[in-house]
């Protein structure tokens, strides 16, 4: 008798495992159904991101890069000569100094009928103040036109802000949908040898192994692409912000102690989170030069720089180094533009270790940190991605029901359950809804599909 007690708790144990198999199946194909094509999306628009920086310097080769040598003219010209070459109704934003020998420097200014976080970027020679061009420049990456149409892609399908919908949503389950088909192939499909499979064994086969290699990658790519969203984007703000996770802030304001604006976010590299849309106080062309020179006094070394000036009387102006490659510089300073004392400044070398992570987890996001490795790897795994996501589709057209067919349905599997399990279940639906609301708004959407199947094959059962 006393035998046969380990022999129903393993039987117990093999039953709850299968009931939380059969569950995450289910889970696992409503989020492959409906939210695959977004995944597909993402990863082919993010991959298309990635290995076009390259493509941009050629493009744009000719506004971007000099013949000219000998020594640099003071920014004051060079802003001057880019003012010159406009109509008027352009407010000076920002200026990216020349970041070597040969390129050229950005003057970019505010433009009326441009979006958010982008400008009229005019590209001067810095040795003979020739106009080079005159391009739309986005975001702290400073992306130009052909790359903007892909970031716009990327992010909200060119939709606005209505289309950040799909990413964020992707984004959502995209680590339950790894993590889960982790637990399946755990459960279901680690045994035998591909030899005398048949095609949809095969073809499972290599969904399965494409996720087990991909599952880190997954993951990570969910985490940081949630940062950018709308919704959980700002759930994730607020907890970083009560964890003491964020980004140090550079206070420009000179007459008091809040902090007026900040230095660049962990993600900033799609938008520009700055002082855009506020117009620069009037000032002297020359401080420009000054400000720099007193930046560059105070340690901030980096070749790509930006300069902005104070939105006001009471505020400092800005130099941020934009390098974020490895070894990461961004470092920050704030400067007085009365004395051109450094009243307030961040180095990344002070920032906590999970803020460091996120910028390094960011730029590796966005194929930037390691440079060309990065772009390839990144480029491998959408592709990737993209092939599994495919195979996905296929595997469910070759194994699709028969019209009038009885199906497994996630209530169901949720049912056979065991009670903690469904507590437990219920209790993360939840959490995760009220953190990540998309996931939780289209999780609803799944049950109450569910529901209705389940409503539908019991009226097709029902006696005439």
């Amino acid at each position: 008798m006393a035998s046969s007690t380990p022999a129903r708790q393993c039987s117990g144990n093999a039953a709850r495992a299968t009931a939380l198999t059969a569950f995450l199946t289910r889970l696992h194909f409503y989020i492959g159904l409906f939210v695959g094509p977004f995944i597909l999306m993402a990863a082919l628009t993010g991959t298309l991101y990635v290995l076009t920086p390259q493509l941009e310097n050629r493009l744009y080769a000719d506004q971007l890069t000099t013949d000219s040598t000998g020594p640099q003219r003071p920014l004051a010209e060079q802003i001057a000569a880019a003012q010159a070459s406009l109509h008027g109704e352009e407010t000076l934003a920002k200026v990216r100094p020349a970041p070597a020998p040969g390129t050229t420097t950005r003057v970019m200014f505010h433009q009326p009928g441009l979006n958010d976080y982008e400008h009229l970027a005019v590209f001067v020679d810095p040795v003979t103040l020739e106009i080079k061009g005159t391009l739309v420049s986005y975001g702290t990456s400073g992306t130009l036109p052909a790359r903007i149409v892909l970031d716009y892609l990327h992010r909200h399908l060119m939709l606005g802000e209505a289309g950040r919908i799909y990413s964020e949503l992707a984004a959502s389950w995209l680590w339950i949908a790894a993590l889960g088909g982790v637990w399946m192939w755990w459960r279901t499909g680690r045994g035998g040898s591909g030899a005398g499979r048949s095609q949809r064994r095969r073809l499972r086969r290599w969904h399965s192994l494409t996720g087990l290699w991909l599952v880190v990658g997954l993951v990570f790519f969910s985490a940081t692409g949630l940062t950018w969203s709308k919704w959980a984007g700002g759930n994730i703000g607020a907890l970083r912000a009560q964890m003491g996770w964020v980004t140090p802030s550079l206070s420009v304001q000179l007459n008091g102690t809040a902090p007026a604006n900040h230095a660049q976010g962990a993600h900033a590299g799609h938008g520009d989170h700055g002082t855009h849309g506020a117009p620069a106080m009037p000032t002297s062309l020359a401080l420009w030069d000054q400000v720099l020179a007193s930046a560059r006094a105070a340690g901030i070394d980096a070749g790509k720089l930006e300069i902005s000036p104070a939105a006001n009387a009471d505020s400092a102006w800005q130099v941020k180094e934009l390098d974020r490659s490895w070894p990461t510089q961004v470092d920050a300073v704030a400067v007085d533009p009365r004395d051109l004392s450094i009243t307030s400044r961040t180095d990344f070398a002070d920032y906590s270790l999970v803020a460091k992570l996120i910028r390094w987890g960011i730029d590796a996001h966005m194929g930037i940190l390691f440079g060309l490795p990065n772009q390839l790897l990144l480029a491998a795994f959408g592709m990737a991605l993209s092939a599994m996501t495919v195979l996905g589709y296929w595997m469910w057209w070759r194994r699709r029901p028969a019209p009038g067919a009885t199906q497994a349905l996630l209530c169901q599997s949720w049912a056979r359950l065991g009670l903690p399990a469904r507590l437990v279940s219920l209790l993360l639906a939840l959490a995760l809804g009220w953190s990540l609301p998309l996931m939780g708004a289209s999780l609803l959407l799944f049950v109450l599909i569910d529901l209705l199947r389940a409503r539908t094959a019991e009226a097709a059962t029902e006696p005439a």
